[in-house]
Order: structure tokens, then sequence, then C-alpha cells
């Protein structure tokens, strides 16, 4: 096993950003040989476990791994760990010491986040353990501010924070209410906080209870000076808290206003869901004229999402070159090939918006894509009869990045007729080629 194991960890290899998936996809295969020990001989098992571990500390010098796989590869290592010193009868105080030494001594990170996985791993008396040596360190940073000299980075405040966080994540895991409010309240409440708190307790069927903690959340997150990602989510947990308690029309109401306040084809979707059936029509109407004043990007979203065709090419007729432009191509790209059929002249200004996107902001290596919109949008200007709007755009285009030869050569040969087309696939090629042949 330990042969495999240094065979499996190339040992004097440098292992690049793009074989390191197949690197280690095949680390993988060497442990779950290794984890089938675990049944059979567990001491053993521990012993391996900790020789893997050792070897991938000795190898994060020879490895990018910056796309995580590796460090999330070595947090199953320890996860494996922690099974195979249980099974071989280990005392959880010094399982959770060791483990918690490997954590304050990370250097490459391997140990970032691993309390997720780590509470999976540890059984009831393992996870106590570990919670309680946590506790004890959580208490031992109290101090609030860094002695003189010391960075900010490793100050007991700091130290304090972290605590906290891998205490919330493990009480969460256990769905320890009490310990969990109790520490939240200890350390500052937030409204991430009143989420996990509220999901917890309808976890438990106590949905009035929970609908307190998420209103305190939402007050909280009101007067937070950034914007709380736990926004939404308190928001969409208090619809379905009210549904619960048979306060349909009240989550509606909350919806609605929630709509009303960021318009968007999410927030219809989640207006619709407390809309009856019978009622669905009325809404919808009345939800797309709310949206009407919102940004371009959320309105073109939310026509095409709800097939509001005619509206989406109104608004589009309506809005200016430049405001077309501004908006991704996340939105325009499905909205012109949407509208290529009955509407060729607000496909074209589309294209062209996506074609201009680029271009203005010097994106040569998008250039293909651009030169592709270009020519979308001259065929559908032509198919809508629109020529000289066509005309137009050349000559804007020609005097804004006549110095862009790299894209000005394919651009000219779109406006003569022969511009590039959308060449074959790699698979389409080689079968018209294996075709041939045969």
């Amino acid at each position: 096993m330990e042969r495999l194991i240094e065979s499996a960890l190339m040992p004097g290899r440098f292992i690049s950003h793009h074989a390191d998936f197949s690197f280690v996809e095949e680390l993988s295969t060497v442990e779950k040989q290794l984890a089938k020990l675990i049944s059979t001989d567990p001491a053993q098992a521990v012993s391996l476990y900790e020789t893997f571990l050792a070897g991938c500390h000795e190898k994060a010098e020879e490895i990018d791994g910056s796309s995580g796989s590796f460090g999330q590869f070595v947090g199953e290592l320890f996860c494996g760990w922690i099974k195979a010193r249980q099974a071989a009868g280990a005392d959880p105080d010094e399982t959770a010491a060791r483990l918690l030494a490997w954590v304050e001594d990370d250097p490459y990170g391997f140990c970032y986040r691993l309390e997720e996985d780590a509470a999976k791993a540890f059984s009831t008396a393992g996870l106590t353990a570990f919670v309680k040596q946590i506790r004890a360190r959580f208490a031992a940073a109290a101090t609030p501010t860094p002695r003189p000299g010391e960075h900010a980075g490793h100050s007991p405040d700091s130290a304090r924070r972290r605590w906290a966080e891998i205490l919330r994540t493990l009480y969460l895991r256990r769905k320890n209410v009490a310990a969990y409010q109790a520490l939240a309240e200890e350390t500052g409440l937030t409204p991430e906080d009143c989420h996990a708190l509220a999901t917890m307790l309808a976890g438990r069927r106590k949905a009035e209870e929970a609908l307190s903690w998420v209103e305190r959340g939402i007050a909280l997150a009101k007067k937070a000076s950034s914007g709380s990602m736990a926004g939404y989510d308190l928001a969409a947990l208090k619809r379905a808290l009210l549904t619960s308690l048979g306060r349909g029309n009240e989550a509606l109401d909350a919806a609605w206003a929630e709509y009303r306040e960021h318009p968007s084809k999410y927030s219809y979707d989640d207006l619709m869901k407390y809309v009856p059936k019978t009622e669905r029509g009325g809404w919808h109407e009345k939800a797309i004229a709310a949206a009407m004043g919102t940004d371009l990007h959320s309105l073109i979203e939310l026509l095409l999402e709800t097939k509001e065709l005619e509206r989406l090419a109104e608004i589009v007729r309506r809005s200016t070159d430049e405001a077309l432009a501004g908006v991704t191509h996340f939105a325009t790209e499905p909205a012109a090939k949407k509208l290529e059929k009955a509407h060729p002249d607000v496909a074209a200004r589309l294209w062209c918006a996506q074609g201009m996107r680029i271009v203005n902001a010097k994106k040569s290596k998008y250039y293909e894509a651009a030169l592709s919109n270009f020519e979308r949008a001259r065929c559908c200007f032509e198919k809508a009869g629109l020529h000289a709007d066509w005309q137009r755009i050349v000559e804007k285009v020609r005097t804004d990045h006549h110095r862009k030869t790299g894209f000005m050569s394919g651009f000219d040969e779109i406006v003569a007729g022969s511009g590039p087309t959308e060449k074959p696939s790699f698979l389409e090629r080689a079968k018209t080629r294996w075709g041939a042949r045969q």
C-alpha cells in the first residue's frame, strides 16, 4: 500500500493545472483501496492514512493546486483518518486534539473549512470532543485587541472569529439551536445566524418561532451598510413559513413587495408560486407593468422568460444603441435568436449591440464572436429590408474602429457579402472526412 501511495504521488514530478484532475483521480483510486482496511485492520489504516497525508503535504510544492481538487482530496484523507481512528477505538479527545493541531498548523490551506466534512465523519462522541476543544480555544482567544507589533491576521480577535465560525458550522450540523443561539448572541447576531436558527426551528416544525427569527434577520439585513446575501434567503424562507402557517395571503403580499423592489425573471417565478391559478393572468399583467421601470438587462430577461415577445420587441425598438450595447450577451443573444423570425429588425439591432460591445471594449480575443454577431445582424437587416440601417452601422464601425486591422479585415468581408460563416465543428469535419474515406 505504501508503494501504491508513493507511486500515485509521483515524487519529483511537477503536476500542472491541466494534469491535476487525472492526478487526483489516481490518488482517489488508491484511497478507496486504503478505505477497505478500516473494517479489517483499522490500526493499520490509521498509520497508512497518516503516511498518505504526510506524502500529500510533501507533494504540495510540486503541484499547481489552483483548481482546488488536490486540497479537496486531502480533506477527504483527513475524514478517512478520523473514521479509521474511531474504528480502532482511539480516544475521541486525542483524535480531536491531533486534528486541531493540523488545523492550526496548515501551511497549504488543506484544512480550510475542514469542519464541514469532519462533522460528518465524526461519531457522536468524536464530534462532542471536537466541539469541546474548539470551544476551549474560542474561550482562550478572548483578548479583544492584538499585542503591539502583532499581525492582525494572528490577533486574538481574528482567532476568536475563526473558532466562532467553526463552532457555528458544527452547531448547525448537530442542529443544536440553544448552543448556536448562545454563540451568536455572544459574538454578535448576523442575518446569516437568524437564517440558520430559523431553518433549524422550521425543521422541528416550530414555524412561529422560526418566523420570528426570520423577521429579526430581515431587520438586521436592512440595517447592514453592505447588502447581506442572507436577505434573499430570509425573504424566501419567510414566504414558505407563512404558507405553512396557513397565511398564504401574507406570503403573496411579501412576494409582491419583493418583486416590486427587484423585478426580474427570478422574483417573477417566486411571485407566481403564491398566486392562485385562477388569478395568474391578472397578476401576470400587473407584474409586467410593474417591471417596466427596471434595468434593461432584467427587463429583457423577464420578457423573454414570460414569452412576451411583442413587448420585448417594442422595448428594444425604444432603446438606444448605446443602452443595448450596455447589456451583456447573456440577455441579448437569446433575445436576438428568439426575435429573428418575427422581428428581424429588432434582432438585427441586438446582434449589432453584441458586436459593438466587444469592439468598443477592445476585446480582441472575442473579435471572431463579434464578426459572427455582425454577420447575423446583416442577414436580419436584409430580411427586414433595412439596407440603409445596415449601411449606417457599417459607416460607424469603419469610422470608430478602422485602426483595429485584425477585426476590420473580417468585417469588410462581411460587408462584401463573403464574411466568415460558422465553421463546422471538429466532429462534423471528422465525420465528413471519415464518410468520404468509407
